[in-house]
């Protein structure tokens, strides 16, 4: 009797308006849902007129933790909306506003804000295909489509990723088990790592990023694996340096397995010379990875995708879409040269995707990635593409690239600034407020409390960073809708800013 009473309960209807589905109750209630998220978006944007409210990170932590408390008892999520109003909504970055360019961190594009809605309703994990079925192939279109645009060959392949961090990882992995099992005819998946992989080395430049060196930490290799090399006057990878360094691992009896390439530095943007590169690791038997996550986006450009010369060379690539493809964090994929390689992070579980679906062409995508349950992120750059159209899109990157331009030249006519990089390789500035009345004097903190000062005043947001020991400020201009008359206005309050600080007697 009491489990007839659990049943009939169980089939009641008390559930059906927190779930989508086709009855009509939870088609309602997703509908008005939506609606009132929309209008609440809607009000917080007409209402936003500065990139960020300005508070301190202890008023926005106090303001938090008020509303971190839970009801037992279900509430209205209109008025769940109205709470989080102050300390969430408006208390966010503003990445879309044309004054927020401190990070390469995009506006989302339309369609990939709606695409998150729909991946997020269908809820496929991208892991096998009986769990993403359509979402499977549309996944491994998108890939085919990249490695064309790239001009990979037939043998390469890819998969989606969380990002830079997460690709960079695969490629040295890929890279390093590749190179184990060439070398000592070593399985590192079944075995562990040989006996000799302290000798193990990567080669980078001194302005890579900094998850080369955490890639190897977290492959066993240690950051001391990481052999840096350094950069010419334009902050790219120095040939010379390298063949240099090469000898020199040699004589010293270490095994340099892969070499990393930057196309699109943090700071600078800078493109190493990857054919020249390529032909190095071709020559010495190194894996070559590129990562592109910043400036692969230049596939689409019109006036500058030449600066991609040599990528098609790479045994591994990262690139990501929440850069300069304008989509929604966190959408990035990996590409490699020869996809047989992706056998190093296979694994086969019998509930998940047995070696029967293989023999039978089934295709479960978690062979090919380091993560199991995984978004189905491709149909956010699908339908971007799809909507705004390849060209559109290499204009609206162009359009960042001439801003840059633009904007470097417009600070070397301002006699308070100086700028370190007068010709931008992709659309980064690297600059500091650097008055002639107090030139030769330390202007480290003062920048810094510039960017601080400029935060908090919610008139624009931008970026610090450290070049050789000292303070800089960046912009980094990722947004279309940016004018030129943005870079003016944020400009003078910056020589405003830092005219009262020094004229203040704060520092000097």
């Amino acid at each position: 009797m009491t489990i007839l009473v659990e049943k009939k309960e169980m089939g009641t209807k008390a559930y059906d308006s927190f779930f989508l589905h086709q009855g009509l109750e939870g088609l309602g209630a997703f509908n008005e849902l939506i609606e009132q998220v929309s209008n609440k978006l809607q009000e917080v944007y007409a209402g936003t007129e500065q990139p960020f409210i300005g508070k301190t990170p202890n008023m926005i932590e106090e303001e938090i933790s008020q509303i971190m408390s839970f009801p037992t008892e279900e509430q209205s999520f209109r008025d769940v909306l109205d709470e989080i109003d102050a300390p969430i909504l408006k208390n966010s970055l503003h990445i879309s506003h044309e004054k927020s360019m401190a990070h390469l961190h995009c506006p989302p594009l339309l369609p990939g804000i709606a695409a998150e809605l729909i991946i997020a309703a269908l809820n496929q994990s991208m892991d096998s295909w009986d769990q993403s079925t359509a979402a499977t192939y549309v996944e491994a279109e998108m890939v085919k489509w990249l490695t064309e645009r790239v001009s990979l060959p037939a043998t390469s392949g890819g998969v989606f990723t969380s990002g830079g961090t997460q690709s960079n990882y695969m490629g040295l992995l890929l890279a390093r088990d590749a190179f184990c099992q060439t070398y000592w005819d070593h399985n590192v998946q079944q075995n562990g790592l040989p006996q000799g992989f302290t000798t193990l080395r990567v080669i980078c430049s001194e302005e890579a990023h900094f998850t080369v060196k955490k890639a190897a930490s977290q492959l066993g290799l240690g950051e001391q694996a990481v052999v840096t090399v350094k950069t010419d006057e334009n902050h790219r990878m120095c040939v010379k340096a390298v063949k240099e360094k090469l000898n020199q691992l040699k004589k010293e009896n270490l095994l340099p397995f892969a070499l990393v390439g930057t196309c699109g530095t943090t700071d600078f943007g800078s493109i190493d010379p990857m054919e020249e590169l390529a032909a190095i690791a071709q020559e010495q038997g190194l894996w070559f990875h590129v990562d592109a996550a910043f400036g692969g986006g230049l596939i689409l450009s019109h006036s500058d995708s030449g600066k991609l010369k040599g990528l098609e060379n790479a045994d591994s690539i990262t690139v990501d879409f929440h850069k300069l493809f304008y989509q929604p964090i966190s959408c990035g994929a990996f590409l490699v040269k020869n996809q047989e390689h992706f056998r190093y992070i296979s694994y086969h579980a019998d509930y998940l995707n047995p070696v029967k679906d293989d023999q039978e062409g089934i295709l479960n995508l978690v062979n090919k990635s380091v993560q199991t349950t995984r978004r189905f992120d491709a149909l956010k750059l699908y339908l971007s593409l799809k909507t705004i159209g390849t060209d559109q899109f290499g204009r609206m990157i162009d359009d960042t690239l001439k801003l840059a331009q633009y904007t470097a030249s417009y600070m070397e006519r301002l006699k308070n600034i100086s700028i370190q990089n007068p010709e931008p390789e992709i659309n980064t500035v690297i600059f500091r407020y650097q008055p002639k009345t107090i030139e030769g004097k330390d202007v480290n903190e003062l920048n810094r409390t510039i960017q601080q000062r400029l935060l908090h005043s919610g008139k624009g947001v931008i970026a610090k960073t450290t070049i050789k020991g000292d303070t800089f400020l960046k912009l980094t201009l990722l947004n279309p809708r940016t004018k030129p008359e943005d870079i003016h206005s944020l400009l003078m309050e910056i020589e405003k800013i830092g005219a009262e600080l020094v004229n203040g007697g704060l520092y000097f």
